[in-house]
């Protein structure tokens, strides 16, 4: 593989990243909106840690707050912190018993918030999985069957989470239904396609119709903001931006089969898709994730093209239940015994024999997945 391409396309991915991360993207937010401080945070999502980060650069680090967020993803607390703030980890994509844990905690800080209180509440990506009081009767078990069924029918992000909100609490506007104060302002990072509160964790972060508090909602970061960076970025390195589009919201397969001819066909320069592709899992699936299916399935279609890079990686850091975020490819990647972990679901395990996986770490943001491909 091209170490310099590989390079390259890493780099435009990182700054499209950092444009978004959870620390920034809200102490913006904050100074930009000139919000008030609270009288608790509660942040729940995969960039939890970091939008409190961002919120404490604001108003200092004496505020209670309360953080859900999935293993791995929590920022070490200082010791003087460790008596005004909470973390949890839990599971993610399917939930666990920390995850009831975590539902439980965070329905408990609302409830006794007192009436002329300000709660700010920041959302990333994940919390539909990491924080969950499902209605009554309905069992762990029964939960975890229902998310395991719902990711793996190719469902999108839309459908998962409105089936997720039937099944919650704490879910659409439920949480802070419960809230008794005066004002909650919400802080948003979208991992969904239009930015819609209502969907980004199932709406944990949503007001209930008939709320009585001053509610002030904002979208904080976001797939467009993290797909600018990259183009900027490309073009400080003298490249030109041939595409810049947010359509990856189809199977993996289909969408393989849509981008690899026009890569194909496509002059030389950068390329760059963002969205949340949908993957159909066998009954027992393999290795990876739906980046890393992409990756292996463009892998295909571009096999025996050489001087084309491409990175796919889900901007969190991770894809699926993983320690990888995605993988680059190119058109030496595919051999023939690709196909057969192809089928079984298992690209994770094949790209990793490659050396061609891409591992990020937790990254402190959320906005879906993003591919970044280089033609020369």
């Amino acid at each position: 593989m091209d170490a310099e391409a590989v390079k390259t396309v890493e780099d435009i991915w990182w700054h499209g990243v950092r444009a978004v991360r959870g620390a920034e993207a809200v102490s913006k937010a904050i100074r930009r909106q000139q919000i008030a401080a609270p009288d608790r945070i509660i942040a729940v999502g995969k960039a939890a840690s970091a939008m409190l980060e961002g919120a404490q650069a604001v108003y200092g680090t004496a505020i209670p707050a309360l953080v859900v967020t999935k293993y791995g993803h929590a920022t070490p607390l200082p010791a003087a912190q460790r008596d005004r703030v909470r973390v949890i980890e839990a599971a993610h994509p399917v939930p666990d018993e920390n995850t009831l844990v975590a539902g439980v905690e965070i329905l408990k800080e609302v409830q006794h918030m007192a009436p002329q209180s300000h709660l700010l509440m920041l959302v990333s990506g994940g919390a539909s999985s990491l924080a969950e009081l499902p209605e009554p009767g309905l069992s762990l078990a029964a939960l975890q069957h229902e998310n395991a069924r719902l990711l793996g029918d190719g469902l999108d992000i839309h459908a998962m989470n409105a089936r997720r909100r039937e099944l919650s609490q704490i879910k659409g506007g439920k949480l802070l239904g419960h809230f008794a104060g005066a004002r909650v302002t919400t802080l948003a990072i979208s991992d969904v396609e239009g930015d819609s509160l209502s969907v980004i964790g199932s709406g944990i972060g949503q007001a209930p119709d008939n709320h009585r508090f001053s509610f002030d909602p904002h979208i904080v970061a976001s797939n467009r903001i993290a797909r600018t960076a990259c183009a900027a970025r490309a073009r400080t390195l003298g490249l030109a931006v041939r595409g810049n589009e947010e359509t990856l919201y189809a199977d993996v397969h289909e969408l393989a089969a849509r981008l690899g001819p026009e890569l194909r066909a496509a002059p030389a320069g950068l390329y760059i898709w963002g969205g949340e592709p949908t993957i159909q899992l066998p009954p027992d699936p393999g290795q990876g994730g739906r980046n890393q299916a992409l990756a292996l399935a463009l892998a295909r279609e571009i096999s025996g093209l050489y001087g084309l890079t491409v990175l796919v990686a889900g901007s969190d850091g991770t894809d699926g239940p993983t320690d990888a975020a995605g993988g680059v490819v190119n058109g030496a990647t595919w051999t023939d015994e690709a196909a057969r972990f192809q089928r079984q679901a298992d690209s994770g395990r094949f790209l990793d024999a490659r050396s061609a996986l891409f591992r990020s770490g937790p990254t402190g943001t959320n906005v879906m997945d993003l591919v970044v491909a280089l033609k020369t």
